[in-house]
């Protein structure tokens, strides 16, 4: 069994709600009576992308006790998140990076475009994908990135989806090993599907979306901080909890 905690969208900013929003969150997923395999950070880590957002969360999730699998957001600048949170000089380039845990294919994947708060994965980004599925086709494997493929049946992340679409269910079609995708990005737990695969939207820490029906006020900063798990059983069943923080 696979167990994977997932948090998104922390937007730290320097100011004490963002920072102990994210404090208290990682605080909890340490102290879990069993340990989790993994834990999922799909975007928006920083709020402004300054370095000191950066040093933060490094240092946030410095002892955090299983690997830690990043993956930019729209808030992200991959120049400081290169520099800052995976020492690497600072390029435009796409952040994309394979773990394999347990026997099973994480590929964290940048669905960020620089300079707009819209989603693709390019064709750097898509070749990197399919090459490495290619090489891991006796595995089972999950793609985590930002920006969902799925509506969310709210205009403000729904202006802002992913883009190019049709590429990606074609890439998906080709891949039959691909159990699920993790997205975030929307600031609601959602479930959707794509291509015959789960969307599994993780919820933000910083704030919750209020859907059109509860009320015209977009975000909800009262609700606590929320985060997912997501278990992979060894007959290839996925399951997603998702939870708020006391």
């Amino acid at each position: 069994m696979l167990l994977l905690a997932q948090i998104s969208d922390l937007h730290l900013d320097g100011s004490e709600r963002a920072s102990t929003r994210a404090a208290d969150t990682v605080a909890y997923l340490k102290h879990l009576p069993q340990p989790v395999d993994a834990l999922l950070i799909t975007g928006d880590i920083a709020d402004t992308a300054a370095p000191a957002e950066y040093d933060e969360a490094r240092s946030l999730l410095a002892d955090f006790p299983a690997p830690v699998l990043w993956a930019p957001g729209n808030h992200d600048a991959r120049p400081e998140y290169r520099k800052a949170l995976l020492g690497l000089p600072p390029s435009q380039s796409p952040i994309n990076s394979l773990h394999v845990v347990k026997g099973v294919a994480v590929l964290m994947c940048d669905s960020t475009v620089p300079g707009s708060d819209d989603g693709l994965l390019d064709d750097e980004t898509t070749a990197w994908i399919d090459e490495t599925l290619d090489g891991l086709s006796d595995i089972p494997a999950m793609l985590a990135f930002h920006h969902p493929p799925a509506a969310m049946h709210h205009p403000l992340p729904d202006a802002y989806r992913l883009q190019r679409e049709d590429e990606l269910a074609r890439l998906l079609a080709a891949h039959s090993n691909v159990k699920a995708l993790i997205t975030g990005h929307a600031h609601t737990a959602a479930a959707a599907t794509f291509a015959g695969l789960p969307v599994l939207v993780g919820p933000a820490v910083t704030w919750t979306l209020r859907l059109p029906w509860e009320g015209q006020k977009t975000a909800d900063r009262d609700a606590p901080p929320g985060y997912a798990y997501h278990v992979l059983s060894d007959d290839g069943t996925l399951t997603s909890h998702f939870r708020v923080l006391a």
